[in-house]
C-alpha cells in the first residue's frame, strides 16, 4: 500500500511543482517589495538625516563668521573717554552715494551724523545719514569723504579725499614732502570730527608713479562695525556688545 502511495506521490510531483511555482515566486517578489521598501525608507532617512547635518554645518560656518568678525573689533583699540556702539552691516539695496554702507543701528542707539565708524583693520569712513534704526556709512574712498590725516613717520597733516577707486589720496600736501610707500596714516583729530590717532591706510606708489592710500580695511568684507562718538559728543551709549561679549 505504501508502495502505491508513493507511486502516486512521485507521478504527482511534476504537477505540484508546476502549481507551487508560481506561489513561491509571488513570494519572493513579496520578499523583493518589503526588501526595496525598507531600502527606500532608509535611504529617506538618511536624506533628511544629511539634509539636517547640512544645515548644521552651514550654521556652525555662520556663527563662526560672526565670531571671527566680531573678534577682529578688538584689533583697534579705542581711547577710554570715547563709547561706541557696535552693530552689523546690512545688505543695500542702493542710494546716492557710490561708496557707502548701510548698518544696523541708528539714533535710538545714539547714533549720529558725523561719527567715526571702525572695523577690525581700522577706520572705514564716517556717519553721513543717522534714521531711527539704520544708519548709512560713507566709505573712506567714496568723492565725498574727507578726513584730517597724520602721516606718522613725517608729522605732515593732511586731507585724505576719496575719488570712488579702491584707493584714497591726500591733498594739501606740501611739494617739499617725502611721504614714503609704506608711511602709516592716521587720523590727526583736527576739526573734532574724529578721535586722534585711529589707523586709517598705508601710502603706496601705483603704475602712475603717485603716491596714494590703501585703506586697512576691506570695504568687502566687513560684516560688524564700532561706531564711535566725537571727543565732544557724550550721547552714544556703550555699546550692546561689551568685549567680553566678543568671544
Amino acid at each position: 500500500m505504501s508502495g502505491a502511495r508513493s507511486s502516486a506521490a512521485d507521478a504527482l510531483a511534476p504537477a505540484l511543482s508546476v502549481v507551487t511555482q508560481p506561489f513561491r515566486k509571488a513570494v519572493l517578489v513579496l520578499q523583493d517589495v518589503s526588501g526595496l521598501a525598507e531600502l527606500q525608507a532608509e535611504n529617506t532617512r538618511l536624506s533628511q538625516e544629511n539634509a539636517r547635518l547640512r544645515e548644521w554645518y552651514q550654521a556652525a560656518l555662520l556663527l563662526e563668521a560672526e565670531n571671527k568678525s566680531l573678534q577682529a573689533l578688538l584689533n583697534v583699540k579705542i581711547e577710554p573717554q570715547h563709547s561706541y556702539v557696535t552693530a552689523r552691516i546690512l545688505a543695500d539695496s542702493g542710494n546716492r552715494f557710490v561708496k557707502s554702507l548701510l548698518t544696523q543701528a541708528g539714533r535710538e542707539d545714539g547714533v549720529e551724523k558725523g561719527q567715526a565708524v571702525l572695523s577690525g583693520d581700522g577706520l572705514i569712513g564716517r556717519i553721513i545719514e543717522a534714521g531711527q534704526k539704520t544708519s548709512r556709512i560713507l566709505l573712506l574712498t567714496d568723492i565725498n569723504s574727507r578726513v584730517p590725516v597724520l602721516v606718522e613717520n613725517t608729522s605732515q597733516h593732511a586731507i585724505l579725499a576719496g575719488d570712488n577707486g579702491p584707493y584714497a589720496k591726500l591733498l594739501l600736501i606740501s611739494t617739499d614732502s617725502e611721504i614714503t610707500e609704506g608711511s602709516r596714516i592716521v587720523t590727526s583729530g583736527h576739526g573734532g570730527l574724529f578721535p586722534q590717532g585711529l589707523p586709517v591706510g598705508l601710502a603706496v606708489k601705483i603704475p602712475d608713479g603717485r603716491i596714494v592710500v590703501r585703506p586697512y580695511a576691506d570695504f568687502n568684507r566687513i560684516v560688524h562695525v564700532r561706531i564711535i562718538d566725537r571727543p565732544d559728543d557724550p550721547n552714544l551709549r556703550r555699546g550692546s556688545l561689551s568685549d567680553t561679549d566678543l568671544y
